[in-house]
């Protein structure tokens, strides 16, 4: 059966070929429309960095006020994390608060196998930030768990934009102004900031002279401090196996407001007990709770995520046009950082990377063919692999990202064998057998068709499995798959004519160069021996 099917494959090729070669120019032009169309698409293809990935992992990073205290923040987290935990596809939560900013948490979620909870984690994500956004106070964002993660700097989401100022004023200033125009770009979600500069700060001011005379000194005011509000170890209680510390403090409700401060004392020589608000006042402003530096200049980063169906190339446009209409001055600038700038380094980069690809190529080929001309030919079959691979993409929504991108280098080495596999035997057949070029290209057409269909349905085949593969992280593999497939089946039916075409054109501008030379050399000894009978 499968013999009969392939000896139909055989006739009809036969006969479109000899059409396609019979009508070159309409199959050259077919070929330059390919290569054009190849720009086209690479230029408006949405372009992402690396895919998406529903790993069964989700990270959370929770911000509060920037005033609260860490008992409310200690309760917060247990209120996130019991929400969370409630969600059906949500198998276990864990987090912790606390650290250099006293406002902030973090939370780690493990999914439910993909099998069993049936929805991906973006959807869970959507979800559970409906709920959580009814929490007063404090906030959190969930990001998926990526197996690949580039650039180093932590944040509450996957992308950062950083906002560098000459002066702490400045970013103030244009920082609140730079994100809310941001948060309103439908490109972008989640949008949040590492600035924090609304936390509380009681300022105490003591009245020397009233100290004085009650007898009041400055180390006793510390020391009365410190008892208080410092978490100070006055003693250790030694047990037959462990010690313990004996910190003292005031009680948990006299830290949440500087009102404490109002009923405190302080021990005065003989044993007085004088009330702290008899020397000293205090008032509360507001003070940063950390100030972040970016190359030596102070900076903000502004964090953000992508919606659905949005590609990173259309949210760091949106974002460049973003800040030229609200007018940044030259004192604020800003910069991609993380994985943004990554991406931005990869896009300007991507087109000479092609290109070096093919360059290389062509010099390996002109090696061993040991000429200029076949190793064009070879290449003429990778724009309709581009095109092929391009279009899938688009087909499935899949952005053009790095993956797809080693598809595409893949595909590179896949498709040309096509070429090669038919100008080895037409070569051959024309220097045996002296052959015209026409009848040597057409008889290597026609005898390599079978491997060449058997080599280019294996590596479709193989790539089926990856593009269309489910499971925890497929997501990284499938722009693969699509890229490869994609390519493989459009440059299986336009190389199988355009090829032959291609080295046909190309032998006989070989010819044609090569009696210009032959001319030239005659013209030159002619002229020569003229000379010589002169003589």
């Amino acid at each position: 059966w499968s013999e009969h099917g392939f000896a139909a494959v055989l006739r009809g090729y036969e006969r479109t070929l000899a059409w396609a070669l019979d009508h070159g120019p309409l199959t050259a032009l077919v070929l330059l429309a390919t290569v054009a169309l190849n720009v086209m698409l690479y230029v408006i293809v949405p372009k992402g960095f690396f895919p998406q990935q529903d790993t069964g992992q989700l990270t959370g990073r929770i911000q509060a006020d920037q005033s609260i205290s860490f008992q409310a923040m200690r309760d917060k987290l247990a209120t996130f994390i019991d929400i969370v935990r409630a969600d059906p596809s949500v198998e276990s939560v864990v987090g912790f608060t606390g650290g250099s900013q006293r406002n902030t948490g973090s939370l780690f979620v493990t999914l439910k196998p993909l099998a069993e909870r049936g929805e991906s984690a973006d959807r869970i994500v959507a979800r559970l930030l409906s709920r959580l956004a009814q929490e007063p106070g404090a906030s959190l964002i969930l990001n998926p768990v990526q197996d690949i993660r580039v650039g180093g700097r932590q944040s509450r989401a996957t992308y950062q934009y950083t906002i560098q100022a000459d002066d702490l004023e400045d970013l103030r200033v244009w920082e609140p102004r730079i994100r809310e125009s941001l948060a309103r770009l439908p490109e972008l979600a989640d949008v949040n900031t590492d600035q924090q500069n609304k936390g509380l700060s009681t300022s105490i001011v003591i009245d020397r002279d009233a100290a004085a005379r009650l007898g009041v000194t400055p180390k006793l005011i510390d020391a009365t401090l410190n008892d208080a509000f410092a978490q100070r170890q006055v003693s250790t209680i030694h047990a037959p196996l462990n010690q313990y510390h004996v910190v003292m403090e005031a009680a948990p409700e006299f830290l949440q407001s500087s009102a404490a401060l109002d009923q405190l004392y302080v021990s005065a020589p003989g044993g007085v007990q004088v009330p702290f608000s008899l020397f000293a006042r205090h008032a509360q402003t507001e003070t940063s709770l950390v100030v972040n530096h970016h190359s030596q200049f102070v900076a903000s980063t502004i964090s953000f995520n992508l919606p659905e169906g949005v590609s990173l190339s259309q949210a760091t446009r949106a974002i460049d046009d973003a800040l030229a209409r609200i007018g940044v001055p030259n004192t604020v600038r800003g910069s991609f950082q993380g994985s943004a700038r990554a991406f931005r380094a990869v896009l300007e980069t991507q087109p000479l990377l092609i290109l070096a690809a093919l360059f290389t190529l062509y010099i390996v080929l002109g090696v061993l063919y040991e000429s200029f001309i076949h190793p064009l030919t070879i290449l003429s079959t990778l724009p309709s692999a581009g095109v092929g691979a391009l279009i899938a993409l688009m087909l499935f929504r899949t952005e053009f990202s790095v993956i797809a991108l080693i598809g595409v280098i893949m595909l590179i080495g896949i498709v040309q064998k096509n070429a090669i596999m038919m100008i080895d035997v037409a070569l051959e057949t024309e220097r045996r057998t002296g052959a015209s070029s026409r009848d040597a290209i057409f008889a290597a057409c026609l005898l390599r068709l079978r491997p060449i269909l058997m080599t280019t349905l294996a590596a479709l085949l193989a790539s089926i499995p990856l593009a269309l593969g489910r499971g925890d992280g497929a997501e990284l593999r499938q722009p693969l798959g699509i890229a490869i497939g994609g390519g493989l089946i459009l440059s299986q039916v336009l190389t199988l004519y355009t090829t032959p075409i291609v080295y046909l054109y190309l032998d006989r501008f070989s010819l044609w160069v090569r009696g210009l030379r032959l001319g030239g050399d005659r013209a030159a000894a002619g002229a020569s021996g003229a000379a010589e009978c002169g003589r």
